[in-house]
């Protein structure tokens, strides 16, 4: 079990949560201990004796398994054999490294995650906002397009200022800068097809 996101990286919120990644070599288990893990959760969510309180244990069966609960009321997310998040973290620890100035990325991407969350309240991709990762790309490019900083509160400022007169109506930004929409491929998806049609009379 590895922690990736956030808290591992040292630019987590206290509203934040806790991702894991769970891996197995056993090709036995790798149907079933997602519905191991709930059930073991479950479990100890009945148990008033438990060491940690565990509540909301919620089992999404998407392309990625996912298991969402509360653990001491902070919200844990546990995926299953994702390599993804786990290279997006040594990814941002390279370019912190990297950039160097005592952590200057971490500390920048705290401030501005702060500000996007508290203040703006445009950070929440579960509520159809701006992602963790999304704003760490932006927070990127910053540090792409400006050379030097003097420190956290001018990566928020320029962050700020270049953001606010972006062409976010044609454009969007990947590490490598602008993007053009047009130039991105349809991603539509199609209207569901309805199986059955109600008439409903109301009298």
């Amino acid at each position: 079990v590895f922690t990736f996101g956030s808290v591992p990286l040292k630019t987590y919120l206290p509203d934040g949560d806790i991702d894991l990644t769970a891996f197995s070599n056993n090709q036995n288990l790798k149907d079933t201990w997602a519905s191991e893990v709930r059930d073991t959760l479950e479990n100890e969510e009945k148990n008033e004796n438990a060491e940690f309180h565990v509540k909301e244990v919620q089992y999404i069966q998407a392309e990625v398994k996912l298991i969402k609960c509360l653990v001491e009321n902070i919200v844990v997310d546990i995926s299953f054999n994702q390599l993804g998040g786990l290279c997006t973290l040594c990814f941002l620890e390279e370019v912190d490294h990297l950039i160097n100035q005592n952590h200057l990325f971490k500390r920048s991407v705290i401030l501005i995650k702060a500000w996007c969350y508290y203040e703006s309240r445009i950070l929440g991709a579960h509520h159809g906002l701006i992602s963790t990762y999304a704003l760490e790309t932006l927070v990127l490019y910053i540090f792409h397009v400006y050379n030097t900083f003097a420190g956290p509160l001018e990566v928020l400022y320029r962050f700020l200022e270049f953001f606010s007169n972006f062409d976010w109506e044609n454009f969007c930004v990947s590490l490598w800068g602008p993007v053009n929409i047009t130039s991105l491929p349809d991603v539509t998806g199609n209207e569901p097809q309805r199986l059955c049609t109600y008439n409903i009379n109301i009298k």
